[in-house]
C-alpha cells in the first residue's frame, strides 16, 4: 500500500511517492531534523517478514555509504519504523537516463560525458571492492546542471570477502550464491550472464550498453 502524504517513519515526512521497482518503493520525504528532502527507499510490504529482502536492503546501505563521489547517490542511514526497513539516500532532481532516452537521442558528446562520469563512479565502487551488477539507464539520473549519478546498489556484489566480517559474510552468501544470474539481462557483461566471476573489467560493457543501449 502506497503510504500517504505526512506518514512519518521515525523523524522523516513522507511528502510523495517518487516510484518503484522490484527491490522497493521510493519517497520523497522532509528530514524533520534537518530540514531537508531526502529520497527513502522501502521494502515493498508484501516483503515486510522476508528477511532475505531485509538483509539485501540493509546491504545496499552498507556497500552504497562506504562510497564517497560526486557520481555516486549518498546514503545517509538505514532505518526500521513500524516494523520497515529503509534507506534515507541524497535526493536528486533530474530525469532517469531511460526517460531522458525515451524522449530523444543523445548526441555524441553527451553520451561519451555520461559514459566517463558512470565509469568514474563505478571505478571508485570497484576501488572499494564493489561490483553494482545492475547498471542500467533507470538506475542513473542526470541533475538539472547535467551531472550524471549512479543509483541503487541493491545487487552490489562485495569482492572482498575476505574482509568481510562474519555477520557480513554470511549475509553475501544468502543473497549472491556462486553461479547465481544476478542482474538485468539486456544490460549484463557477457561473464555475468554466464555466471562468472565478476571484476571491475565488467564495468566497461555495462556501461555501453547503459549509455548506448542493450547490447544484442
Amino acid at each position: 500500500m502506497t503510504l500517504l502524504a505526512g506518514t512519518k517513519l521515525g523523524r522523516y515526512e513522507i511528502r510523495s511517492k517518487l516510484g518503484e521497482g522490484g527491490m522497493g518503493e521510493v519517497y520523497l520525504a522532509e528530514d524533520t531534523q534537518l530540514g531537508r528532502r531526502v529520497a527513502i527507499k522501502l521494502l515493498p510490504p508484501e516483503t515486510i517478514s522476508d528477511e532475505h529482502a531485509r538483509k539485501r536492503l540493509v546491504r545496499e546501505a552498507r556497500a552504497a555509504a562506504t562510497l564517497d563521489h560526486p557520481h555516486i547517490c549518498s546514503v545517509y542511514e538505514v532505518g526500521e519504523a513500524d516494523g520497515r526497513s529503509f534507506i534515507v539516500m541524497q535526493y536528486i532532481e533530474g530525469e532517469t537516463l531511460d526517460l531522458k532516452l525515451s524522449r530523444k537521442s543523445i548526441k555524441l558528446k553527451e553520451s561519451l560525458a555520461i559514459a566517463t562520469q558512470v565509469t568514474d563512479a563505478l571505478t571508485e565502487a570497484h576501488a572499494h571492492g564493489i561490483i553494482h551488477r545492475d547498471i542500467k539507464p533507470s538506475n542513473v539520473i542526470i541533475t538539472r546542471r547535467g551531472q550524471t549519478k549512479v543509483m541503487d546498489f541493491g545487487l552490489a556484489k562485495l569482492i572482498q570477502q575476505a574482509q568481510l566480517i562474519d555477520t557480513e559474510a554470511a549475509t553475501e552468501a544468502l543473497i549472491s550464491t556462486p553461479d547465481a544470474i544476478i542482474g538485468t539481462v539486456p544490460y549484463m557483461s557477457p561473464e555475468q550472464v554466464r555466471g562468472e566471476t565478476l571484476d571491475g573489467r565488467s564495468k566497461v560493457c555495462t556501461t555501453v550498453s547503459t549509455v548506448t543501449g542493450p547490447q544484442t
